[in-house]
């Protein structure tokens, strides 16, 4: 019994120490490989080189034209930096508290944070939040690469360990700040302080510096001049933040709350001499929406960007858009604006972009792509005429332009006056409102609804009304909206999405991103006979109608104008048109129209800008004719009938062929008459009765000629148009 006790104790002695030497071999082996990974990390952190820091110039963005030459280059080099005692703390703290709370506690990376990030994004099933710190922001915007991978992150993350390394915590926070872009053209916080507020950086208050430290993260969607009710939602959002932190007391924030929103009324420009500006501030806003890239990284990131950038056509577009002859006057406080777009049809390349007149800042108000103003008669097509014809409708069905009352509403024609029954065309062709509401009412809403967002126009409930024939929208379109629209008619009923850019990649070659093959934008919007019959009605608006000062002489072009109304005159002109190659939409009107700053030109004004821009950016293109519109073999209520186009081409072959068969019976009764002629001069034989037979023979030939003629009267009766 006890050799067996002692013999268990023993066992269990024996596994106790082969335990112990078991965990410390692991142990030892763990430090092994933590200090072997420490000293390799360490080693990997000391091969970073900061020494850009030293040069607060980020690589250039090149951007790239459609024969892949260099266009432009976005060269950060005008920032004007300052020096940390100039920095506010409530600026500095504003910065801290919306970017990275734990800046003053971490050492590059902040692990807290990733995993609160990591932890919010799993509940919340999106990214919702980011886990970068300010020093690998910083890292980021000046060094690297922007292709999205972990060893991207490895990477940024050893040269924020390095940064932290090599500069203490004020350092760090004043080259961010000398150096990130605030939008407007503001690189730098010394820019952005006078950009929005006139003041040096010193001057902040602490409901400015909210503000600049909110919109870090999207300047452009955010900025105050544009966005004033999201800059101030966000500003809250910033004070928010201090106040939980710690940073300012509660009636500090009470106090902020209160500031009113005072920003410059005019902004200061500056576009850093990028050439293009309009065009470059498209490929950024499209890098951010179509792929994810921040402006930062777009602005700062040395990226190589191909784009679908025509630049004889866009300097064209500058040339005309500086011409000031070529648009209306404008009152003294405030310019008549403009905004207009060239697209190709065939691709959905945008080819040139202008989104101002007069001295505009670098990333301000794009009036080419993000004004939304009503778009007028221009939506008529697309709403009204294009699922009519779908429907089985004819251009040359009729419709009535008399006052009519659709349940409440009356529409108007410009000018007020009715023309009774008129054709579709016509009412195309002379912008006639009450048939096209008519139209409208006749196919359905429901339909006009549905039809616009084939063309790509986003609409919402409150736009199902009758209103939508004549534009009357809620949020309303821009240039680009209409331009790639109006592109479905120009490339037979296919509607390719515009586009500036090709191709992303980084400055070593990486593809970071990359637009799809044009077969696979495609986006099959109506019949191609439709869009031919389309563009055959608007073309009638170019040579006859209310576009006549869009035609070019030496090439056909199709568009429709459009106008919306204020009491005294016009908000809105508008002129959208194409060629088989180009398409282009133009707009005018004040930003901000008031009882004192309105239009008193028609469409005609819109359209004369047109026909300059788009003659100046054709030129040595070749001349392309438009496919025709095929016979419609289908009408209202099931009656079979041509196209009007094919009708009338049909109605004077017809009469051609009339008078040449008139003409052919003639020369034959001529003929019979000279033989009988002959015939009597040599009858010497004949009798009288035979005399007799052959008068009644010439009788029975004149009532032949006189049903011949007949005929004729008659057929032609029938083949002439009605009055």
């Amino acid at each position: 019994m006890g050799t067996s006790t002692g013999t268990k104790t023993v066992n269990k002695r024996k596994k106790r120490e082969a335990w112990k030497i078991i965990s410390l071999a692991v142990v030892s082996a763990a430090a092994l490989l933590v200090a072997v990974g420490w000293t390799g990390f360490s080693i990997l952190i000391a091969k970073q080189d900061i020494s850009l820091l030293e040069k607060p110039l980020p690589a250039p963005t090149i951007i790239y034209d459609q024969q892949e030459k260099e266009a432009s280059k976005i060269a950060s080099n005008t920032f004007e930096p300052v020096t940390f005692d100039r920095l506010p703390k409530h600026l500095i703290d504003a910065v801290v508290a919306v970017e990275d709370k734990r800046f003053f506690e971490h050492d590059g990376t902040d692990a807290w944070g990733i995993g609160r990030a990591l932890l919010t994004n799993l509940t919340s099933g999106k990214t919702v939040q980011g886990a970068s710190t300010i020093t690998q922001q910083l890292a980021k915007n000046v060094f690297l690469t922007h292709d999205r991978t972990w060893t991207r992150k490895w990477n940024e993350a050893l040269l924020a360990k390095k940064i932290e390394e090599s500069y203490d915590k004020q350092q760090i926070i004043t080259m961010y700040l000398n150096q990130i872009y605030f939008g407007e053209g503001a690189w730098g916080i010394k820019r952005a302080a006078q950009t929005y507020f006139g003041k040096q950086v010193q001057e902040l208050t602490v409901s400015e510096s909210a503000l600049l430290a909110g919109i870090i993260r999207a300047p452009s969607a955010l900025s105050p001049f544009k966005h004033p009710e999201k800059a101030k939602e966000r500003r809250s959002t910033a004070l928010q933040l201090m106040k939980e932190q710690g940073k300012i007391s509660p009636e500090k924030y009470e106090a902020a709350m209160l500031e009113p929103l005072r920003v410059r009324k005019s902004k200061a420009s500056h576009d850093g001499g990028i050439k293009y500006p309009y065009y470059v501030d498209q490929i950024v806003r499209e890098a951010s929406e179509l792929y994810g890239l921040t402006e930062n990284e777009v602005l700062h990131g040395g990226l190589r960007i191909y784009t679908a950038l025509d630049p004889r056509m866009q300097e064209a577009a500058e040339r005309v858009y500086a011409n000031e002859t070529l648009f209306p006057e404008s009152k003294p406080d405030q310019l008549i604006q403009s905004g207009a777009v060239l697209v190709d049809p065939r691709d959905g390349g945008i080819k040139a972009v202008i989104g101002g007149r007069g001295k505009q800042p670098f990333r301000g108000f794009n009036r080419a792509v993000q004004l939304k103003r009503q778009p007028g008669s221009t939506m008529k097509p697309i709403a009204v005429y294009t699922p009519a014809f779908e429907k089985g409708y004819s251009p040359s069905d009729t419709l009535w332009d008399v006052p009519t009352d659709f349940g409440g509403y009356e529409p108007k024609n410009a000018g007020g006056g009715y023309h009774g029954e008129v054709t579709i065309y016509d009412s195309i062709v002379n912008s006639y409102n009450i048939p096209a509401v008519q139209l409208l009412n006749d196919i359905g809403i429901d339909a006009g609804m549905e039809a616009s967002a084939r063309f790509g126009i986003e609409l919402t409930d409150a736009d199902r009304t009758l209103g939508l024939a004549l534009g009357g929208l809620q949020e309303g379109v821009s240039p680009l909206d209409m331009a790639e629209a109006y592109g479905v008619f120009a490339n037979d009923g296919v509607r390719m999405p515009a586009h500036s850019i090709l191709r992303i990649e980084s400055a070593d070659g990486i593809v970071l991103a990359e637009a799809a093959e044009a077969e696979e934008n495609a986006l099959q919007t109506t019949d191609a006979s439709i869009a031919s019959t389309m563009t055959e009605m608007l073309e009638g608006v170019v040579r006859e109608g209310t576009g006549e000062a869009a035609a070019l002489p030496d090439r056909p072009v199709a568009g429709k104008s459009g106008t919306t109304e204020v009491t005294g005159g016009n908000k809105d002109n508008w002129f959208v048109g194409y060629t088989p190659q180009l398409v282009g939409a133009v707009w005018l009107g004040y930003d901000h129209t008031d009882a004192t700053h309105y239009l008193t030109t028609s469409s005609k004004a819109a359209a004369a800008v047109f026909h300059e821009l788009m003659g100046e950016a054709l030129k040595g293109e070749p001349v392309m004719a438009f496919p025709g519109a095929p016979g419609y073999t289908k009408k209202k209520k099931d009656r079979d009938e041509e196209d009007w186009q094919t009708q009338e081409n049909s109605q004077e072959s017809d009469k051609e062929e009339k008078e040449r068969e008139k003409e052919e019976r003639k020369r034959e009764k001529e003929r019979e008459k000279q033989e009988d002629k002959a015939d009597r001069g040599h009858g010497k034989g004949k009798d009288k009765e035979k005399g007799k037979g052959k008068r009644d023979e010439d009788e029975d030939n004149d009532g032949d000629e006189f049903e011949d003629e007949l005929e004729d009267w008659v057929g032609d009766l029938m083949l002439s148009p009605m009055p």
